[in-house]
C-alpha cells in the first residue's frame, strides 16, 4: 500500500516499495527505485538514476540524486545509492556521481542535517552525523560513525576516518585519521576522540593502545614516514590500531598534523 498526495508528481516508471508515503508537492523521477517504508514529507525532489533502501525520511525541500555540479560531467547515467534508516533533513542536497566508475553513496543510519551538501562521488559510511550546513566537495569519503560539526567545509578527495569528531566551523584540507578529534578553520588535531570512544563502548585497553599510536604520530618529533616505521615495531596490533595505521599508510592527501593540545 502506498500513500501518495494528489499534488505529488510521480513518474509511472518509478519503482516504489511497500508503505511508501509521499507528501504534498514532491517530485519522483523515472529512474528512482525505492524500498519499503520510506517517507517524503513534502516538497522533496528525488530524481536521476538512484536506488534508495528502506525506512528513510526525507524532509521538506531536500533534493536527492539530481545531476552533479561538476563541469566535467558529460551527461552519463551516473548513480546515487542511499541505504536504510537515514534522516535527510530540510534543504539537504545529495548529487549524483560525476563518473560511471563510482557512485555517490550514503550508507545506513545516517543523520544529515539541514542545508548540508553531499557532492558528486562522495562516499558516506554508516552511522555518520553531518550537522547543519556541512559542505562536502567531490570524492570525499566519510567513514563509519564520524561526526562533522556545523558550517564545516571538506576539500575534494579528503578522507575522514571512522569515529573522528570534527568541531564546527572547520576547514578540512587533509585526511583526518580515525578516532581523532579537532577543530578550526586551519584545522588542528586536538587528541583522540576518547569521550566518543567510551560512549561507543570501546574498552580502556583499546583506547590506551590508540593513545600510544597517537603520541607516536603527534607527540614525537618523527615525521609520518619515520613514525610508521616505529609503529610497526609495536605489533601485534588490535584491530583498532591496525585501522589507524592502515588509514595513514593509504592516505594520498596526507594527514592533518597541526595540534592544539596534549593527549
Amino acid at each position: 500500500m502506498q500513500n501518495i498526495h494528489p499534488t505529488a508528481i510521480v513518474h509511472p516508471n518509478a519503482k516504489l516499495g511497500k508503505n511508501t508515503k509521499i507528501g504534498p508537492f514532491c517530485t519522483i523521477g523515472e529512474n528512482v527505485v525505492m524500498g519499503d517504508n520510506n517517507e517524503l514529507i513534502s516538497h522533496v525532489v528525488i530524481d536521476g538514476h538512484i536506488t534508495i533502501g528502506s525506512n528513510n525520511r526525507f524532509f521538506p525541500f531536500c533534493t536527492v540524486g539530481i545531476m552533479c555540479q561538476d563541469l566535467k560531467y558529460k551527461g552519463e547515467p551516473t548513480r546515487t545509492v542511499i541505504g536504510n534508516n537515514n534522516q535527510i533533513r530540510e534543504c539537504v542536497t545529495i548529487h549524483a556521481s560525476g563518473t560511471m566508475d563510482e557512485d555517490t553513496v550514503v550508507g545506513n543510519n545516517c543523520l544529515i542535517m539541514a542545508y548540508a551538501h553531499v557532492a558528486h562521488n562522495c562516499q558516506i559510511g554508516n552511522n555518520v552525523i553531518m550537522s547543519n550546513a556541512v559542505n562536502l566537495a567531490g570524492h570525499v569519503h566519510v567513514h563509519d560513525s564520524a561526526i562533522i560539526g556545523g558550517l564545516s567545509a571538506v576539500h575534494q578527495f579528503v578522507k575522514i576516518g571512522t569515529q573522528a569528531f570534527i568541531g564546527g566551523a572547520s576547514a578540512i584540507k587533509k585526511d583526518i585519521p580515525p578516532f581523532t578529534r579537532g577543530q578550526g578553520m586551519d584545522y588542528k588535531i586536538a587528541g583522540l576522540n576518547s569521550v566518543g570512544l567510551m560512549r561507543q563502548g570501546y574498552s580502556e585497553e583499546v583506547i590506551s593502545g590508540l593513545k600510544k599510536l597517537y603520541r607516536l604520530f603527534y607527540r614525537s618529533k618523527l615525521n609520518v614516514s619515520q613514525a610508521l616505521i616505529e609503529a610497526e615495531k609495536m605489533a601485534p596490533f588490535s584491530k583498532e590500531q591496525e585501522l589507524f595505521i592502515d588509514f595513514i599508510r593509504k592516505s594520498e592527501r596526507g594527514i592533518s598534523l597541526n595540534t592544539q593540545s596534549s593527549e
